[in-house]
Order: structure tokens, then C-alpha cells, then sequence
């Protein structure tokens, strides 16, 4: 059975008479004469039991805006075209918006911006936290939000970009089990079969991280990861384990530190793979100690096995691939090797 993902598909296939899509005909007359005008046009699309729960429209667009005060000159943008999900429990937002974010870096677009209501408190909430400020209003009332490349020296606000210099870096292993359903962008291409399901550590932008490795209290908010899934179950380390990602630390903590399990739960909840039930036994257990938050920026576009780390990186072989440092020239040769887009690098 197939299960639920995000998927790029064609305006054309797209039911118009979903109820998914009332409230947008509601708020935007000549929404559905617009929706068919984009028939060979393609929009991300989340659907759960065959009705759509997220779409998703971007558009690169290169125009003067007449009907936007103050008016946009003529200038390239990223559009966010029409943006809308049910919430549900998840954190679908972030996941969505995470793709505009980085094909605003990816593809160099000096700004990329997106028309609210004001009535959309929820909504204008997610965008101002990743950094999105007010510009003007349209002149059908509706508030127009941006974001350009002005560093607002905040791990939230700056995302998907991360400041390098100055910063600490480590590399931090993740068991296969978990690693794809805590990092969906940072798939191997040997996991053909995977889906992205709609679930809370999926989709959200913010990673929580449990475990009984040492060394891990020495983390601070915005120390740099590199993400290391290690070698799959019989597989030689050398050429299945693979850095997939960079992440920045948002904080650590103890468990120990929290009052109660209900706190505990409560804060691991929404970026942790492990159910309710199972982090009641972490709680009672004590198992695994040491939690980190951290901010998954970007996959690395080539992936980069154990030999290369080592040969290439100039890692050395005794390190302890769960958790060691990464010195400042290492770490831009991963980038390097990684084939991570300039754009996400704070100098």
C-alpha cells in the first residue's frame, strides 16, 4: 500500500472539487479559472486517503507589482504562488516550507516572498519564525511577507543558510534504522523504496536527537553536525556509511534536567522518531540521557563514504565515528565534497 507522501504533480491532475480547495475559492475570486490556466504547471501536493492536505505552489517570477504597497520593482523572485495545509496533528508546515527555502538558495534568488491574510495567524506565525518580514499589503487586503538574504543572526530567522566561521563542528552518527525517517532529504539512492509518510520528525525543520553516546554535553546552540549514517547491517563501514547532512545545534539537554515525563515527552514529541509510549520508558529508564535539538539546514547533494572522509577529509581513521570533532578545514572539504550550494554558508 502506498503510503502517504509529498509528490510534484501536474495542476491537470489535481481534483478542483476537493474540499481542500474551498477556502482558497472563497478568499480568491477567479481562483478556479486561475487553477485551470495552470493545467501544464506542477505544485507539491500532500494527500492522506486521497484527499489533499498540503499544496504548494513556487514561481519564478520577474515583474514589477503595481498592486503591492510599497510596489515591488522589477526584480527575480521567488513567488510562493498559493501555500496551504490542513493542520493535523503535524508540523506539515515546516516540511513545506522547508522547499521553498532552499530552492530560494539553491536557484539564487535574491528574495522570495508570499501574500497572507491577516486572518491566517497560524500561518504568518511559521513565516515570521523562519525569518519572513512584512513588506506592505496587496490591494485586496492581503499582508506580503519576505525574505531575502540580509543576515538576521538567528538560527530560525537565517535558515536554511548557517554561520560557519567561528562555529564548532562535530560529526554525528545515526543508526540506518533511524536515519532516513529523522532526515527524508538525505535518502541514499540504495533506499529506492521509501517514502516520505506525513509524520512529526519527518516533516518538521527541527531534529531531536536522543542518545547515550559520550561527549555529547559539550554541544551548544550553534555548534555545526555533520549527519553520518552508519553502516548498514553487515555492510562493509568503509563504503556504506555516508555523511548526508549538516545540521546546527539548537541546544542540549540532560534528561535529567526536566521536571517530569510529561515535559520530556512534550519537548521530544514533535522532532523525535520514538513514540509516546517509548519515550515514557526513556523517561523511567534513564537510558538515553543526552538530548540534542538541532535544525536539519541541508543534505549534502553527493554523499560522502567513510574511504573518502578519510582519504579526502583527512579524518582520522581512530576517530570515533559516533561522535568526534570536525576540524574547520575538514569540514570545508565536506562542503566541498558535498557539493553543498555557497548560498547556505554564513561567512
Amino acid at each position: 500500500m502506498l503510503k502517504d507522501v509529498i509528490k510534484k504533480e501536474r495542476f491537470g491532475d489535481i481534483d478542483l472539487s476537493d474540499d481542500f480547495f474551498s477556502s482558497l475559492k472563497d478568499d480568491y475570486p477567479g481562483f478556479e479559472r486561475w487553477f485551470k490556466l495552470k493545467e501544464d504547471n506542477s505544485a507539491y501536493v500532500f494527500r492522506e486517503a486521497g484527499k489533499v492536505q498540503g499544496f504548494l505552489y513556487l514561481k519564478d517570477e520577474n515583474e514589477e507589482d503595481n498592486n503591492i504597497i510599497p510596489k515591488f520593482e522589477k526584480e527575480r523572485r521567488l513567488k510562493i504562488g498559493t501555500f496551504k495545509i490542513n493542520a493535523h496533528g503535524t508540523v506539515l508546515g515546516q516540511r513545506f516550507l522547508s522547499i521553498a527555502l532552499r530552492m530560494f538558495i539553491e536557484e539564487d534568488f535574491p528574495m522570495v516572498y508570499v501574500t497572507v491574510f491577516e486572518k491566517q495567524k497560524r500561518l504568518v506565525a511559521l513565516f515570521e519564525k523562519f525569518g519572513f518580514k512584512k513588506w506592505g499589503t496587496k490591494s485586496n487586503g492581503e499582508l506580503v511577507y519576505f525574505k531575502d538574504l540580509e543576515i538576521q543572526e538567528d538560527l530560525f530567522k537565517d535558515f536554511p543558510r548557517f554561520e560557519e566561521k567561528g562555529k564548532e563542528k562535530y560529526l554525528l552518527g545515526i543508526l540506518p534504522s533511524f536515519h532516513t525517517k529523522l532526515f527524508p532529504e538525505s535518502k541514499l539512492n540504495t533506499e529506492k523504496d521509501h517514502q516520505i509518510e506525513d509524520l512529526s520528525f519527518t516533516n518538521t525543520l527541527e531534529k531531536v536527537y536522543l542518545t547515550k553516546m559520550g561527549g555529547i554535553p559539550i554541544l551548544k546552540k550553534g555548534d555545526l553536525l555533520m549527519i553520518y549514517r552508519t553502516a548498514a547491517g553487515g555492510g562493509n563501514a568503509e563504503w556504506t556509511s555516508v555523511g548526508t547532512s549538516i545540521c546546527t545545534v539548537v541546544e542540549y539537554k540532560n534528561i535529567n534536567e526536566f521536571s517530569d515525563c510529561a515535559s520530556f515527552v512534550k519537548y521530544c514529541g514533535k522532532g523525535s522518531i520514538f513514540s509516546e509510549s517509548q519515550l515514557k520508558d526513556f523517561w523511567r529508564n534513564k537510558n538515553y540521557p543526552h538530548i540534542v535539538k538541532m535544525l536539519y539546514n541541508a543534505p549534502l547533494q553527493k554523499r560522502i563514504v567513510r574511504h573518502d572522509l578519510c582519504e579526502k577529509v583527512g579524518m582520522a581513521r581512530d576517530n570515533y565515528f559516533g561522535f568526534c570533532g570536525i576540524l574547520d578545514e575538514e569540514f570545508q572539504k565536506i562542503l566541498e565534497l558535498g557539493e553543498v550550494n555557497e548560498g547556505y554558508v554564513v561567512n
